[in-house]
């Protein structure tokens, strides 16, 4: 694995990390605040409540179109490796398998990051809510 791919690999490790520790104190603050809000929540519950679903449309949304671009300019970039490649037959083949490693790791990086933004900004701002 290349260096780049590496500091990739490792980001994404950090990413996932945080997520899983993210995750749970959400749906715990959450799950919580549901049950204790009842039947009829007040207006801060329910604004809540709405915000939570809102944001789950909007962070999948966001990381398909992020998938979905990269995966073009990655497919453009790969394409463009393999006519090269052919073109010049003294190429090796590691270059082409270390650019479809890059390339995958660029998309799953794309996606990635915009469910880790929302989840580790919500377990921040809901500890804060819950110190207050």
């Amino acid at each position: 694995m290349n260096k780049s791919a590496q500091r990739k690999t490792n980001r994404l490790i950090q990413q996932s990390s945080e997520l899983m520790f993210a995750v749970p104190q959400v749906m715990a603050h959450r799950l919580t605040r549901m049950a204790l809000a009842g039947h009829q929540p007040g207006a801060k519950d329910a604004k809540e409540f709405q915000l939570m679903g809102a944001e789950k449309v909007a962070a999948f949304n966001e990381s398909w179109m992020a998938m979905a671009t990269q995966a073009m300019q990655s497919q453009q970039q790969v394409a463009l490796g393999m006519m090269s490649a052919w073109l010049n037959p003294t190429r090796n083949a590691y270059g082409s398998v270390s650019q479809l490693q890059s390339a995958a790791l660029d998309i799953i990086e794309k996606g990635f990051s915009p469910v880790h933004k929302r989840a580790v900004g919500n377990a921040r701002r809901l500890g804060r809510n819950k110190a207050k």
